[in-house]
């Protein structure tokens, strides 16, 4: 997996260096791909949608009785 993008510092001192060597190019200042973060690709172009996705292709019956399942196994283990 590839590093992360390094944190800026804290001192004020490390952190003007830190501009006037973005601002002479010697460190690049930029966004991490895709790839250079170790992620799959086409999962990234995709997003994020999971528990929203799902619920929308249930019908209102099958959500319903996934949450009144979810309802008695919480209160089932409480005495």
């Amino acid at each position: 997996m590839a590093s992360k993008h390094p944190k800026r510092p804290r001192d004020f001192s490390q952190a003007a260096k830190l501009v006037v060597d973005i601002a002479s190019g010697q460190v690049e200042d930029r966004e991490l791909t895709p790839e250079e973060q170790g992620k799959d690709p086409a999962a990234s172009a995709m997003g994020r949608k999971g528990g929203p996705a799902r619920a929308a292709s249930m019908t209102p019956e099958r959500r319903s009785e996934i949450a009144k399942k979810a309802a008695a196994k919480r209160w089932s283990s409480r005495n």
